[in-house]
């Protein structure tokens, strides 16, 4: 029993932690200090992981989950979860849903757009983020775009939102 809770606790520090990290600190001091061009390159290769992440930890968290004690033990895992009613499994899976919708839908689109948005900066002989007037198409792309991010900004906050709320359920259960 000790190595699954051991596992839970440690799952669920990790996924906070790095939601915390990436969204309030690592997220903007990059965007801050790098070239666009570094930013959009390092966040390409760093949001596939950590959408995964996001995807992968609610599930270790459902499998290893520290159930009540009852006169046989401990039921644990999904029995467990399913014993303490459904806004603890709901937390999980809102957080799981944000991430496999990060990871599979909103940040490849977000990607293309932003291949996008390079083929058109080449036509126009200028940066999508430079002064307008820009071109009807970098317009549309840059409308999408942000559109896009703000989608993807949503799930990573219903993401965190839902992670806090399982905490302070686990941390009742600790106390």
């Amino acid at each position: 029993m000790a190595i699954t809770t051991t596992i839970h606790i440690l799952s669920y520090a990790t996924l906070l932690g790095t939601t915390i990290f990436h969204t309030f600190i690592g997220g903007i001091l990059s965007y801050k200090v790098l070239p666009r061009t570094y930013f959009a390159n390092l966040m390409a290769k760093i949001f596939p992981v950590y959408f995964t992440l996001q995807s992968v930890v609610p599930v270790i968290l459902t499998l290893t989950y520290p159930g009540s004690r009852n006169p046989f033990g401990f039921a644990s895992g999904i029995s467990g979860l399913r014993a303490q009613g459904k806004g603890v499994g709901i937390a999980l899976g809102v957080a799981m849903v944000c991430g496999l919708v990060n990871l599979g839908v909103v940040g490849p689109e977000t990607t293309r757009c932003m291949d996008e948005r390079r083929g058109q900066e080449k036509r126009d002989g200028k940066k999508a983020y430079d002064e307008g007037p820009h071109s009807e198409e970098m317009q549309r792309l840059n409308k999408r775009f942000s559109v896009l991010h703000g989608v993807s900004s949503a799930l990573n906050l219903g993401e965190m939102v839902a992670m806090v709320g399982y905490g302070v359920h686990l941390a009742g259960r600790i106390a």
